[in-house]
């Protein structure tokens, strides 16, 4: 069963001892905040958590599947995550 940000806001309100919308607020900040600096190019990370980055991807040529015609695509960047140590160790527990 995925968890969502519905749930992520219950886990916050509980843990932080406050509203839902309060909740709301600090998980909107924190979103928005990683957001904002991926836009810029930045890296953002979390100790123990990880790190989200930007990645660049170069133009390629791929086949369409329905007319094995080829297709140009362009370069283009996203966004990544890469698992830090005790997320991973607690997730292998």
């Amino acid at each position: 069963m995925p968890v969502g940000k519905p749930d992520l806001v219950a886990a916050a309100a509980n843990a932080a001892d406050l509203s839902q919308a309060q909740a709301k607020k600090v998980v909107d900040a924190v979103l928005d905040a990683i957001t904002a600096a991926l836009k810029k190019g930045e890296k953002v990370q979390i100790i123990g958590f990880g790190a989200f980055s930007v990645r660049k991807r170069a133009a390629r040529t791929a086949i369409n599947p329905r007319t094995k015609q080829p297709v140009k695509v362009a370069a283009t960047k996203v966004p990544a995550f890469r698992a830090g140590a005790a997320l991973k160790a607690a997730v292998k527990r």
